[in-house]
């Protein structure tokens, strides 16, 4: 993974930034736990572990998703400040993300299909941006109290 950390000095408005392209989910949320502590050892307060613990996941799950259904992950951003954990995943694929239904039409319960659900109900504000060069952005601000 090319990694990039920055962590702004001025504790009022200190902002963690992580900026990497991790190939599996489990670097996207060793990227988003290394930008939320460092934004609390800068601002000299407490990581709610609950937040920290729905960041982790919208991480994972946002780029599993890149992966899976996207065609894998071109860009992935950590910004941590005022509004919370904002995570942006870029991957090749247009196509918009959806939630399946659990059940085909036969009936039968699908494996599958919780990721984008869990996203939307822990993040605030949940963008989803074309890219000029083809592709998509989905961006995710997740509270952090």
């Amino acid at each position: 993974m090319c990694e990039e950390h920055r962590a702004e000095a001025t504790p009022e408005l200190a902002v963690a930034h992580a900026r990497a392209r991790p190939c599996r989910p489990a670097e996207a949320r060793r990227a988003v736990e290394w930008a939320v502590s460092e934004r609390c050892r800068t601002t000299r307060t407490s990581c709610d572990a609950q937040a920290l613990s729905d960041a982790l996941l919208v991480a994972s799950e946002l780029t599993t998703n890149a992966i899976l259904h996207g065609g894998g992950i071109t860009d992935f951003h950590v910004d941590v400040g005022g509004r919370g954990v904002c995570l942006s995943v870029s991957d090749r694929s247009a196509e918009l993300p959806v939630a399946k239904e659990p059940v085909d039409p036969q009936g039968r319960w699908r494996p599958g299909g919780h990721g984008w659900p869990i996203v939307c109900r822990l993040a605030r504000d949940v963008r989803v941006t074309d890219l000029p060069s083809g592709g998509k952005r989905i961006t995710a601000v997740v509270p952090l109290s």
